[in-house]
């Protein structure tokens, strides 16, 4: 049992802190020990100062399995931007996920364990899974897909979703997926961008007692999309769906038949493996290139030193395939042979208590949520975790997203009980997960990490470009990492531009952070949504966590907006808990709270209620959309939002 201390209600307090015992026996602490360094941050300093032998003792500790052995880690000759890892080395990600299991006992063990909003479960042992990766693969190479073709992904979080991309890896080629709440015009962005020769999707799927559409979404894009020429359809439903028999296959018709037997196709290390397309304010989605060892290495890493997986765990995130963390769950559990549960689903469908009763029911020993999924869970009450055994559970994972205490420390005295820790990580789909997190053998604060993951040569940068520490500054890192984009797809210049570009070989990777007196990170939100009121630069989590605060409000955006004497004000949104209604006097407490914890040059501007704030599905909230239709202004791109009918109440509100 880790040790438990008293809980203040503020961000400066251990809540968390692992025995001797726990802190020894996880897999850091057993890494720690078995290369003779005598803490984390001893072996932070080594990693950093000599990459080339830790991440060879990654690559080792992982078990990697290479067709061809590299011989040499880490080649720096072509520029920082461009560097060139596990040289000479040839490795294929699907076989490791799958192949390595097959001559164990996990052979027969969950590889993926499913189940839908309407009820269906469906599990697939490591042999199962093999099988039918193998025979798709078989199927695609039939179609004409080669090494190097790109392959879009339009699926739901399924069990066909986690096949399809291990097939297409393993076979050389590159899949591309796409979130799942995707109109056309978004769908055929994408699929323009990283020229797709065949794309898979699904008749349809439930979403909330509705039937998302999928095959017709694709029918309407594809008629911009001319590199496609195959398109495989799930039958997931059932339903009646438009047929064009020269271009269209079932799934299980093209499977039929089809040899479980298939050799994967080994490549270079740094041969693309996946292209996930992110959105910025401006221009068209990037296309952001991963590796097979990049993944392997860097989601390996995540999942086995941060979040301790081993063979025994049940791991579950909530999110989708169209975001990281889908391919970082099922690849990463299945690269340490662990059981990935997905869900497709919704958080609180049909019933506020779904995703701790499908925790219970499929014995979660780690599971990831979104501070915006807590935030929404929270005024549903204790009870509806506490009426389901989570004595599975051993971690919780949040990410995306920076925390505010109230929704933390209910996650943490809730579904924790507090007993468990909550691993924090943060990164990007750019470095293929994340750059800081918290360790199970050390310490953790409320909201914080305890730095950045052992290889990762992160830091704060003020406007000079120098280190600082006490006061929020550029999250940035100082050297490449394993995982770390190959580029933006067919784009160079814009990659270089958008993360090279500021100070010389330093990474920006366009967050905003903060190193306490003890050592302990914090991020305070994304850069380009920084408030500076007076001068004073200000992360918008800052301001939201003191409206969270408030015993009415459920969530907050804090967007900083032009003024004539300040050259920014803050204006700020809100929803409030079910039951409490929108007041002048509930709008004045909030103002007050601001100046009484923040001080009067933080005033707000405005506060205004709204039913709901803009979010992508992986819960983000889209601070930028916020600001743009407050403002009459382009909001960008809009492709990834969850809920756009949330933008027309922020139009209204203001």
């Amino acid at each position: 049992m880790s040790e438990r201390r008293p809980v203040k209600r503020d961000m400066n307090e251990i809540v968390w802190r692992p025995t001797p015992e726990q802190a020894a026996q996880s897999r850091l602490g057993r890494f720690i020990t078995r290369h003779g360094v005598v803490s984390l941050e001893a072996l932070q300093l080594r990693a950093v100062d000599d990459p080339e032998w830790f991440w060879d003792a990654v690559s080792r500790d992982l078990d990697l399995r290479w067709t061809r052995p590299y011989t040499r880690v880490l080649d720096t000759s072509r520029g920082i931007a461009w560097p060139r890892w596990f040289e000479g080395g040839e490795i294929n990600l699907a076989a490791n996920c799958v192949d390595r299991h097959l001559d164990t006992s996990r052979r027969t063990s969950p590889a993926l364990v499913w189940e839908s909003e309407d009820g269906q479960v469906r599990t697939l042992s490591y042999l199962e899974l093999s099988q039918e990766v193998n025979r798709f693969a078989n199927g695609l190479r039939r179609l004409g897909v080669g090494v190097g073709d790109t392959v879009g992904l339009f699926l739901p979080m399924s069990l066909e979703a986690a096949i399809a991309a291990l097939a297409v890896v393993r076979i050389g080629a590159i899949f591309s997926p796409l979130f799942a709440g995707f109109g056309p015009e978004a769908v055929a962005t994408r699929l323009q961008d990283c020229g797709a020769k065949v794309l898979i999707t699904a008749d349809g799927f439930p979403r909330r007692g509705r039937t998302i559409p999928m095959k017709q979404i694709v029918d309407q894009a594809l008629a911009e999309c001319p590199t496609v020429r195959r398109v495989v359809v799930v039958r997931r439903l059932g339903v009646e769906i438009r047929w064009d028999g020269g271009r269209d296959c079932w799934w299980h018709e093209l499977v039929a038949g089809e040899s479980s037997e298939l050799v994967a196709e080994p490549g270079e290390a740094d041969r693309p493996c996946l292209i996930l397309h992110t959105s910025g304010t401006t221009g068209r989605p990037k296309g952001t290139v991963l590796t097979h060892a990049g993944i392997a290495v860097k989601v390996g890493t995540e999942l086995a030193y941060a979040f301790d997986v081993g063979e025994s765990d049940r791991v579950f995130w909530l999110s989708d395939m169209g975001w990281l963390l889908g391919s970082w769950l099922i690849m990463g559990s299945l690269l340490l042979g662990a059981t990935a549960v997905l869900y497709e689903g919704t958080l609180d469908y049909p019933a506020p208590d779904r995703l701790w009763a499908l925790a219970a029911r499929h014995a979660v020993t780690v599971m990831g949520l979104s501070p915006t999924a807590v935030r929404s869970l929270m005024p549903h009450g204790q009870e509806m975790v506490w009426r389901h055994d989570l004595s599975t559970l051993r971690m919780l994972g949040s990410a995306g997203e920076p925390w505010n205490l109230e929704p933390y420390l209910w996650l943490f005295d809730t579904v924790g009980r507090g007993r468990l820790p909550i691993i924090n990580v943060s990164g990007g789909t750019e470095l293929s997960g994340a750059i800081l997190a918290c360790f199970p053998v050390g310490p953790i604060k409320p909201c914080s990490f305890a730095g950045p993951l052992p290889g990762i040569a992160a830091d704060v940068f003020g406007d000079d470009g120098q280190p600082v520490r006490g006061q929020v500054g550029e999250l940035v890192l100082t050297k490449p990492c394993p995982g770390m984009t190959a580029g933006f797809w067919g784009d160079p210049p814009r990659y270089e531009q958008t993360y090279w570009s500021r100070w010389p070989s330093v990474w920006v990777h366009g967050d905003w952070a903060l190193i306490d007196a003890d050592g302990f990170w914090f991020l305070q939100g994304r850069s380009d949504d920084t408030l500076k009121i007076a001068g004073k630069r200000v992360g918008p989590a800052e301001v939201e966590s003191v409206l969270v605060g408030h015993p009415a409000v459920v969530e907050a955006a804090a967007v900083g907006v032009p003024h004539d004497v300040k050259g920014e004000a803050v204006v700020c949104f809100v929803t409030l808990r079910p039951g409490e209604c929108a007041s002048e006097s509930i709008r004045a407490e909030l103002g007050d709270r601001i100046v009484r914890q923040l001080g009067k040059a933080l005033q707000s501007e405005r506060v205004l209620f709204v039913q709901d704030l803009p979010k992508t599905r992986s819960g983000k909230i889209m601070r930028r959309v916020i600001r743009a239709a407050f403002l009459g202004t382009d909001p960008g791109d809009l492709s990834s939002l969850d809920n756009p009918e949330a933008v027309k109440a922020i139009v209204g509100a203001a």
